[in-house]
């Protein structure tokens, strides 16, 4: 039998793979800048010259960015799942806010299960922090402006996703990240007009998948994020045929004018 010579890996690979993970696991963030060479190297244990050479790999794999005395990025194009024009599209038009919706039902389900059964203590810790800052939100009603309310909601369903520790939820999330902060936004103050209770329960709603994910029980989990999407599909429906019957009014008004 011939065998071919086993060829030393080389230190720059091993150092390529280390990082690669920390951008599929999520640590590295889109547009995060990464720790100064020396710190880096000193992390790894490996010296300047090997760091250089697994990040230029890095740089022309298209995953770091590296700025002319200014250090080295994790690509922003990594969190961007869609264009800013097709964002656009998609905030303005009807059927694609119902679109979404049904795609947060499969995506955000899917989350709450995974993040119950494998969140730990560093993942519950950013999950509390998380739906602190929401509910710090919901309990300063007419203090808090809907794009801050919304950032916090999009926030609470990311440490989630964060939670489920799968590398292809996370980074779905995250590169729709700008566009379920939108969809919160332009969601909440017609849901509000349209009922009363509507700031009452979805408090209950993100406290009991809150509370759920953190004692780990995941079918319940992945319920109750179902529920909660049904229920904005609930009442934004309900909004949109509103709207729909205004709009006649308002075209018969016009209409039988002299």
């Amino acid at each position: 039998m011939e065998v071919g010579l086993v060829q030393p890996r080389r230190l720059s690979d091993s150092i390529v793979t280390q990082l690669e993970t920390l951008i599929l696991e999520g640590s590295l963030k889109a547009g995060e800048r990464l720790p100064a060479e020396r710190v880096l190297a000193e992390r790894f244990g490996v010296s300047r010259p090997s760091l250089r050479e697994a990040i230029q790999k890095l740089v022309a794999r298209g995953l770091l960015v590296s700025r002319q005395g200014g250090g080295n990025y994790v690509a922003e194009s990594l969190g961007s799942t869609f264009s800013d024009p097709l964002l656009q599209l998609l905030e303005n038009n009807a059927e694609a806010q119902r679109d979404l919706l049904e795609f947060r039902h499969t995506l955000e389900g899917a989350c709450a299960y995974y993040a119950a059964q494998r969140a730990t203590d560093v993942d519950r810790q950013r999950l509390e922090e998380a739906f602190a800052r929401l509910q710090d939100c919901y309990s300063r009603p007419g203090k808090v402006s809907r794009a801050e309310e919304g950032a916090a909601d999009a926030s609470f369903h990311l440490a989630i996703a964060e939670a489920s520790h799968n590398a292809v939820l996370l980074h779905t999330i995250r590169g729709l990240f700008d566009l379920l902060k939108r969809n919160v936004v332009t969601n909440i103050g017609g849901m509000y007009a349209q009922r009363e209770e509507t700031r009452d329960r979805l408090i209950e709603q993100h406290r009991a998948l809150y509370e759920a994910i953190m004692e780990g029980h995941a079918e319940e989990a992945r319920g109750l994020s179902n529920r909660h999407i049904d229920y904005v599909q609930e009442v934004l429906a309900e909004v949109q045929q509103q709207a729909r019957r205004e709009e006649r009014a308002q075209r018969r008004q016009i209409s039988h004018k002299p």
